[in-house]
C-alpha cells in the first residue's frame, strides 16, 4: 500500500514492478487510474483547506475551485505525465502511446470484421 501511495505521487518503483507500471499506463482503464492517482495528491491539500478559518461555504468553494483546477491541468497533460512516468521506470519514449495505439487498432479491426460479417453480403465484398 505504501509503495502504491508513493507511486501515485511520483516515486519511481523498483525495476521488478516495471510490468505493473506498464500495465498501469496502458490498461483499458488507464485514464481512471490516472485520475485516482492524482486524487491522492489533491486530497491532503483539500483537507488542509477545509481546516482554514472562515465560513464552511467559503472553505468548500475554495476546495471545489482548487480541485477543479488541479483536475483540469492533470487531465490536460495526462498522456504526457504517463509517458514521463514510464520513462522514469526505464521504458523508451512513447512506449505507452504505442501500446495503447496497437490495442485500439486491434479493437477497431475486430469491430470492423464483425460489422463486415454481419452487414455485408458475399457479393458486395
Amino acid at each position: 500500500m505504501l509503495r502504491w501511495l508513493g507511486y501515485a505521487v511520483g516515486v519511481k518503483l523498483p525495476a521488478r514492478y516495471n510490468d505493473w507500471a506498464l500495465h498501469d499506463a496502458t490498461s483499458k482503464h488507464w485514464r481512471a487510474r490516472f485520475v485516482l492517482q492524482r486524487s491522492i495528491g489533491i486530497a491532503p491539500l483539500c483537507a488542509v483547506w477545509l481546516l482554514l478559518p472562515g465560513s464552511i461555504w467559503l472553505r468548500l468553494s475554495l476546495v471545489l475551485m482548487a480541485a477543479l483546477v488541479a483536475y483540469f491541468y492533470s487531465c490536460a497533460y495526462m498522456e504526457e505525465s504517463v509517458e514521463h512516468r514510464l520513462g522514469r521506470q526505464g521504458f523508451p519514449h512513447h512506449t505507452g502511446r504505442r501500446i495503447r495505439a496497437e490495442a485500439a487498432e486491434a479493437k477497431n479491426a475486430e469491430a470492423t470484421a464483425r460489422y463486415l460479417a454481419r452487414y455485408r453480403t458475399p457479393s458486395e465484398g
